[in-house]
């Protein structure tokens, strides 16, 4: 099998290996990390149709992290992907409302993030192994809401790291801040801070950029690593399940006669993708394998108020500057969708020079416009936004005709599949992206199916609600923190973040 070397999307002349793109996380020079291919399956879907997920995970990501050996990366899939999560097919596939939704959300904390965040931790520490790091690893790292718990539960106790999750202090749900400041771990901080995502992410990648902070901390045997999606170790994992989706629904005729999603599709036939998107790198997962040669159709991009991302499909222009707006999907409200920097780079012709230009008019004046000819090759491209009001009656809808039960995140992209179907009349079979367990946005959802009913309950009771009325159990992860003490209280402004990851560090 041939290498994959690693490149900085804003500087050719940068290449790494996958274990030191892992490792770093970001580029020296802000840029993302991109294969310089992107492989192809070199198992038949109907072989991989008959394996489980681990062996499925095993089959693409080796396919990317070529400098692992099968030994280290069989190890790291089966440290991931156990009893963490809450059934044994670690992402199942639900047929519901005329579409099929890949329950993303069996894991530690209840939300797709959990996917890759499983596996990251491990793939870091066999990374660092590979390359004689002997720094502490610090894991630094900004979150709309799943990121930070997720990745806090992945890192929680790992040795040889710290990690230090920045989230927008009133612009996550009450669950996602209390699953947050509960963590356990010696090695676990959490900050909230005055300001929203773009802020903290922001914030983040400054701290990334920073030479002098750099030095700093190596004298202390320190060095930053991030477990946001920007990093490769997050994206390959993502790839899977997507692979792992089509050949559940493939099949491969020796399943139990009642599995009603095993040979809903034959071999070969396009299916379509909808994927609620914030930060992009769930989609781009979704554009690799498309790439890699799994058969789907249509990308269909779900933004909820925050539509930059649609506004960007219909017109060629990136914009941020608009109002940032704080939605019932809080893990979408952000204006600037990093990943998105990794397909434009693809499609200005693998030209680290010209996305370059276009990432830095994003930073100075915060847009950019593409050419006619690199929207051309967004086709495959379909993005739509739903509404506030939308999101909610699409979740009541669901509920009231099948009794199946999904979260804001979830609704979003629900919601526009219609609009995508009503406007081009595309009956292909489609996978939703479920991201999120309803149990994460208990209110948002409860008061969607009936805030009359359900407005004077308190969050836990309405959780109880919940299990009672869509006949699911209350998750662990949500069991647990309904007595936990807070654990972690650090506030501070946005222009502040450094400060506080100097003191934390003792640096």
């Amino acid at each position: 099998m041939s290498e994959i070397i690693y490149s900085s999307t804003r500087n050719a002349e940068e290449k790494v290996t996958p274990s030191m793109a892992i490792l770093k996380g970001l580029a020296d020079d802000g840029g993302l990390y991109v294969p310089n291919r992107i492989p192809q399956l070199d198992v038949s879907l109907k072989d991989l149709a008959a394996m489980d997920y681990k062996q499925v995970a095993y089959e693409v990501m080796k396919l990317f992290l070529t400098d692992f050996t099968e030994e280290e990366l069989k190890d790291c899939i089966n440290k991931a992907y156990d009893s963490k999560f809450d059934t044994d097919v670690i992402a199942p596939l639900v047929k519901a409302d005329g579409a099929y939704f890949l329950e993303l959300f069996h894991g530690a904390t209840i939300a797709f993030k959990d996917m890759a965040l499983s596996i990251l931790p491990h793939l870091l520490i066999t990374s660092a192994r590979k390359n004689n790091v002997k720094n502490d690893i610090v894991i630094l790292t900004a979150t709309s809401g799943d990121t930070g718990k997720a990745a806090l539960a992945g890192f929680a106790d790992v040795k040889g790291t710290k990690i230090i999750v920045f989230y927008p202090k009133n612009g996550v749900s009450p669950i996602q801040e209390k699953q947050m400041i509960t963590q356990r771990g010696d090695n676990t901080y959490v900050v909230g801070i005055h300001g929203n995502f773009d802020d903290a992410q922001t914030g983040v990648k400054n701290m990334f950029n920073d030479k002098e902070l750099e030095e700093e901390l190596a004298a202390k045997g320190y060095q930053f690593s991030s477990a946001n999606s920007i990093n490769i170790g997050r994206l390959v994992p993502q790839i899977v399940y997507y692979v792992y989706a089509y050949t559940r629904l493939l099949g491969n005729g020796n399943e139990d006669k009642d599995d009603e999603i095993a040979g809903e599709i034959t071999d070969s036939e396009k299916i379509n993708v909808v994927v609620p998107t914030g930060n992009f790198g769930n989609i781009l997962a979704a554009f690799y394998a498309k790439n890699m040669g799994l058969p789907i159709d249509k990308l269909i991009c779900a933004s909820n108020e925050n539509k930059v991302l649609y506004d960007f499909f219909s017109t060629g222009t990136y914009d941020r500057n608009r109002e940032f707006k704080l939605t019932s999907s809080p893990s979408m409200d952000i204006l600037i969708s990093s990943n998105l920097e990794r397909l434009i780079y693809l499609i200005a012709g693998n030209d680290a020079a010209a996305n370059a230009t276009y990432m830095k008019s994003l930073s100075d004046s915060g847009k950019y416009e593409i050419t006619a000819d690199m929207k051309a090759q967004l086709e495959a491209f379909y993005g739509n936004f739903a509404s506030e009001s939308e999101t909610a009656s699409t979740i009541k809808r669901i509920y009231d005709n099948t009794g199946y039960i999904i979260d804001t995140h979830t609704s979003v992209a629900a919601s526009v599949y219609k609009k995508y179907v009503s406007e081009t009349g595309d009956d292909k079979k489609t996978v939703i992206a479920s991201t999120a367990s309803p149990f994460k946005f208990t209110r948002s959802v409860m008061d969607a199916i009936d805030k009359d009913k359900y407005d004077q309950m308190s969050d836990f009771e309405l959780v109880d609600e919940l299990s009672r009325i869509g006949n699911v159990a209350v998750p662990a992860a949500i069991e647990d923190i309904r007595t936990a003490p807070v654990l972690h209280d650090r506030v501070c402004d946005k222009t502040e973040m450094k400060a506080m990851v100097k003191g934390i560090l003792g640096v």
